[in-house]
């Protein structure tokens, strides 16, 4: 088992990286956790891990309840939040009590969130059993819900005390939700180390069939770099989290103007990340063949580059809404080359429609 450590002072914790959530107990106990736990899960997870994971919590004596919540960004809601909190009262949580969230993203937010407030903060664990959950969204402490109006509007910044990451439940996840994560690590390639950019367009057949030290390697890598880019700037206050962000404020639009029904995250990323490409290389920053090569690397995943069944006008009206519009000036995470970005908020509004109008061709 491997172990990456995310500094952050008194809420440092480790990522864990290994091959067996039967584990899971030993390590909660290691951390003392209290003895009453709530696990969060869907219904397809729970049937795959549950019963494990349960099992090993159980005979390290825990007291586990299970929460069930319906799979799909459109449940990352403050409605199911309320139905969350009603079962920690129903399970008796206290504050020394635990929640686990088992599954992908909408998990691991939902799960988090609610960890975050109830009680005015009870600890929570991840388990992520999705590429895209184990390489960005169990790592960094961002947990929170979506309004009608947008995504992540309601939120908060809450460390886990730990993360499993087990990469053996990879093996039972599609090729469309391995390409959700890639889109993720093909980001962390872009914004911090081109020679990760370079592996995994060297190594993208071994990483389709789900080679495991090929897999090993793309969850490691991003969760190094990750952390860094975290461990620099926990709240965002310093603008150096924000790079994480690249290919998030077009992808953010895209997904909040389709009522996340035309494209899952990844596929948004992967828009926004062709979308960013395209305005630095308009505005003299990002060198075409650089964004051909981007683009080559989403296309030979599978991932799309163009926006199709979704109107740009309804994306723009969306953007408006993203969580860094400053003064009312909405800011870019912007390539300068591949494993180099930089933030700006002097994308002007015209240069916007023009790229998105492109997009949706």
């Amino acid at each position: 088992m491997e172990t990456i450590k995310v500094n952050l002072g008194q809420r440092s914790y480790p990522v864990y990286i290994g091959e067996d959530l039967a584990r899971v107990g030993k390590v909660a106990t290691d951390f003392h956790l209290g003895k009453k736990v709530l696990l969060v899960s869907d219904d397809q997870v729970d049937e795959l891990y549950g019963e494990k994971v349960r099992a090993s919590l159980q005979e390290a004596g825990f007291c586990v309840s299970l929460a069930k919540v319906p799979p799909g960004e459109i449940h990352k809601s403050l409605s199911q939040t309320i139905k969350l909190y009603e079962s920690c009262v129903e399970s008796k949580l206290d504050r020394d009590s635990t929640i686990i969230g088992l599954g992908g993203g909408v998990i691991g937010d939902l799960a988090g969130f609610v960890a975050s407030t109830y009680l005015r903060g009870v600890d929570f664990v991840l388990l992520p059993t999705t590429l895209l959950a184990q390489v960005d969204s169990s790592v960094g402490g961002k947990v929170g819900v979506d309004l009608p109006q947008g995504k992540n509007l309601v939120g908060s910044f809450y460390q886990p005390r730990f993360v499993y990451a087990d990469l053996t439940v990879l093996k039972t996840l599609n090729w469309q939700q391995v390409k959700e994560g890639l889109a993720e690590v093909v980001k962390y390639g872009m914004i911090k180390d081109a020679e990760f950019f370079g592996w995994v367009e060297k190594n993208l057949e071994r990483i389709k069939a789900l080679d495991l030290e090929a897999i090993d390697f793309a969850v490691r890598r991003s969760v190094e770099i990750k952390a860094k880019v975290v461990e620099a700037d926990e709240r965002e206050l310093k603008g150096k989290r924000q790079i994480l962000n690249f290919g998030h404020t077009i992808g953010h639009a895209v997904e909040a103007s389709s009522g996340y029904r035309s494209y899952t995250h990844g596929e948004a990323v992967a828009l926004g990340m062709i979308g960013a490409a395209i305005i630095a290389e308009r505005m003299g920053y990002f060198p075409s063949p650089m964004v051909e090569r981007l683009k080559g690397l989403l296309e030979a995943i599978g991932l799309p580059t163009c926006i199709e069944g979704v109107d740009e006008e309804k994306i723009r009206e969306a953007l408006q809404l993203d969580k860094k519009v400053r003064k009312d000036r909405l800011h870019f995470v912007l390539p300068r080359k591949i494993g180099e970005v930089f933030l700006t908020a002097e994308v002007s509004p015209d240069l916007i429609k023009k790229t998105l109008q492109d997009l949706t061709k």
